[in-house]
C-alpha cells in the first residue's frame, strides 16, 4: 500500500507536530532538572518507520532548529545541547538501519534515548560544566532516559499501529 501523502509534506507535517511537542514541553515542569519526557521524539520516530533514516534525519534538525528559534533559544547553550542529543539519536538511528536485523519502534526509541542523553551529557561537559563530575550523574541520568526511551517507543509503536490500521500511511518497519 502506498502513502497517500507526499514525503515531502509528511515530513512537514511531522516535522512540526515535533516542534509543537518541543514548544510545549518546554513550558511543562520536568521530573528532574535538565531533564525532560522528549515527546516531540515520537515524531522522529515515526518518521524513521515510515520513510526512513533521512526523512527521520530532516525531522529532527527542524524540531531543533524551528523549536530554539520559537522559544527564543537559538546559539545558545540549550540550542546546543538539544542538537548534541538529536544529533546522537540520530546518529544510533543510522546505525541501526544498516544492521540485516531489524528493530521495532520500541527497542529504536529506547537505543535512541540512551544516545540521546549520553551526547547530551558529553556536550554539556564541553560547554558549560567543564569537569568530570557530571559524568557521576550520567547513570541516573541514563536510567530515566531509558524509561522516556520506552515511554515513548510505545506511544511510537501505537501510532504507527493506528495509522497502519486506517490505511492512510504505509509502515516501512525497519
Amino acid at each position: 500500500m502506498k502513502s497517500t501523502i507526499r514525503p515531502d509534506l509528511l515530513i512537514a507535517y511531522l516535522a512540526a507536530a515535533a516542534v509543537a511537542a518541543h514548544v510545549l514541553e518546554a513550558a511543562l515542569p520536568g521530573p528532574g532538572p535538565w531533564f525532560k519526557m522528549g515527546l516531540a521524539n515520537i515524531f522522529t520516530l515515526v518518521a524513521f518507520f515510515h520513510l526512513g533514516f533521512s526523512a527521520a534525519a530532516m525531522v529532527s534538525i527542524i524540531r531543533v532548529v524551528a523549536g530554539s528559534l520559537a522559544l527564543g533559544t537559538f546559539l545558545s547553550p540549550t540550542f546546543f545541547l538539544s542538537f548534541a542529543g538529536a544529533a546522537g539519536a540520530v546518529l544510533v538511528m543510522w546505525l541501526l538501519s544498516l544492521f540485516p536485523f531489524k528493530i521495532g519502534p520500541v527497542g529504536v526509541s529506547i537505543l535512541a534515548s540512551l544516545a540521546h542523553m549520553a551526547s547530551q551529557v558529553v556536550a554539556a561537559w564541553f560547554l558549560i560544566i567543564g569537569h568530570d563530575g557530571i559524568f557521576l550523574a550520567l547513570p541516573w541520568f541514563l536510567i530515566g532516559s531509558w524509561f522516556t526511551g520506552l515511554l515513548n517507543g510505545l506511544l511510537a509503536y501505537t501510532v504507527l499501529t493506528r495509522v497502519a490500521k486506517h490505511n492512510t500511511v504505509a509502515v516501512g518497519w525497519r
